[in-house]
């Protein structure tokens, strides 16, 4: 019998995959067998260099969100793709007062309209081959709550929660699942200025009922179980990976 945990042969495509989350994400698909596509506007060797060094299969490939629609339509240059990770983000913030349109614009492009994009690039792909896919998108905390200071990015991971379950009830028919991963609080560069200000960081360690925060490998475990066939009968999900924050 075959492992539902494994998904060896198959081609997955990890948008910001050079750091953080998503080279974590990359690293733990490799680990079960996929040939994984590390995207990102800047290089991604190093992921590659890390996933070869552990038995697996991986190459490079450049994509620069800050243009979803030109990255859209370089998709079909990294081949055919059983899996699509839309993990790129970045964060602006400032005051609601203060904050500028150009940092909206940046913003929900690069974490919303790419994603919106590159998905249904993805898809149509998936669509005319029969081959069906996975999609897996990474929302957050803020897909929920509605943070401090970040308005454009608490609106983006809004939009990637709705989005997913929109996606997931056109795309189900067709065995293209689409879910999402929402992170607590990681370690990660996005997080910097938080860990940063002392009493930040112990303000929001005190709520979380796991006692740390999590490290981008929390959340590579449970984007893999999203793309198995152990997952062929999840859609539409938004899976939080908190530490149980959202419980408390």
């Amino acid at each position: 019998m075959s492992d539902p945990f494994r998904i060896d042969g198959q081609r997955a495509l990890v948008t910001g995959a050079n750091t953080g989350i998503g080279q974590a994400v990359a690293l733990g698909l490799a680990e079960r067998g996929a040939h994984v596509i590390a995207a990102g506007r800047s290089n991604c060797d190093e992921t590659v260099t890390m996933i070869k060094a552990a038995g697996g299969s991986a190459e490079a490939f450049v994509l620069d969100l800050s243009d979803p629609k030109e990255a859209a339509d370089r998709l079909s240059a990294a081949g055919a793709l059983d899996i699509l990770v839309n993990n790129a983000g970045i964060i602006r913030r400032a005051d609601a007062t203060d904050y500028s349109e150009s940092d909206w614009d940046d913003v929900v492009d690069t974490n919303l309209k790419a994603a919106f994009l590159l998905s249904q690039a993805f898809a149509r792909a998936a669509i005319a081959t029969g081959r069906g896919g996975r999609i897996v998108n990474i929302a957050s905390l803020l897909s929920f709550q509605g943070g401090i200071r970040v308005p454009a990015y608490t609106a983006s991971k809004h939009g990637i929660a709705g989005l997913t379950k929109a996606l997931a009830n056109e795309w189900a028919v067709k065995g293209i699942t689409v879910n999402a991963v929402a992170p607590g609080y990681i370690a990660t560069n996005n997080t910097t200025a938080l860990r940063e200000d002392p009493k930040r960081a112990a303000e929001i360690l005190s709520r979380i009922p796991a006692g740390r925060w999590g490290e981008p490998s929390d959340i590579a475990g449970a984007v893999a179980f999203l793309c198995t066939p152990a997952a062929a009968y999840v859609t539409g999900a938004v899976l939080n990976v908190d530490g149980g924050w959202l419980a408390r």
